[in-house]
């Protein structure tokens, strides 16, 4: 299992703001389309970001095709979904 028991917030929001546009980031490391490495770059990026009742607000009723701009992990979380 994949996990970050030092950010659990930031990684529930991290995987949360990636499955609204269809990615699975665990499943993406083991398959290879991303490294654990760069998993834990967007869980730091997202624990420093300061806007976590905002992310938890948006993705308590959100479908979306993209994330929000505020989002300092949407380029790199978008370009892993099944649409890009």
């Amino acid at each position: 299992m994949i996990g970050f028991t030092k950010t659990p917030q930031a990684y529930g929001l991290t995987q949360g703001m990636a499955r609204i546009v269809g990615v699975d980031l665990p499943a993406a490391v083991l398959e290879g389309w991303f490294r654990r490495d760069e998993l834990e770059h967007l869980v730091d990026r997202c624990d420093r970001c300061g806007q976590t009742t905002r992310c938890a607000t948006w993705l308590s009723g959100t479908r979306a095709a993209s994330l929000p701009d505020y989002c300092r992990n949407k380029t790199e979380i978008e370009a892993l979904s099944p649409g890009a």
